[in-house]
């Protein structure tokens, strides 16, 4: 199980560096009025976006066979999991984001997605905090 549980936290760190990145790519985009810088970042937001994807799903994966191998309880684990669940939200989202960009249809600021940026950090102290501590924040 320690190799799963390595794995598991491995893949999430894999995860969260891309969706770090990703918003940052689209403060830079909505910034842009360069045509060509404009497509360069297509290209960069897509291809980080399906190359963070399959980390999410391993990293989803994995958890669910931790919670196969140690059991699901404590308050602290529904709350992580509402976390996830928020957190697979906000991936879906940035793919939503990098589709509204790749067909030239962004309607915010770069001001947004600076904020945009900062929510996936949120979410992370607050679940390495539950997991940790196992217990509420």
């Amino acid at each position: 199980m320690l190799i799963i549980k390595s794995l598991h936290i491995i893949f999430m760190v894999s995860w969260f560096a891309g969706l770090f990145y990703l918003p940052r790519l689209f403060v830079h985009h909505a910034m842009t009025t360069d045509a060509a810088t404009s497509e360069r970042l297509k290209i960069m937001e897509r291809k980080l976006y399906y190359f963070v994807t399959p980390w999410a799903v391993l990293t989803i994966g994995l958890g669910f066979w931790l919670w196969w191998g140690y059991g699901f309880t404590g308050t602290w684990l529904w709350i992580k999991t509402g976390l996830v669940a928020v957190l697979v939200v906000f991936h879906l989202l940035c793919g939503k984001i990098v589709a509204e960009f790749r067909e030239d249809r962004n309607t915010r600021s770069h001001v947004f997605y600076r904020w945009f940026n900062e929510f996936p950090l949120l979410l992370l102290v607050a679940i390495i905090f539950l997991v940790v501590l196992k217990q509420p924040v």
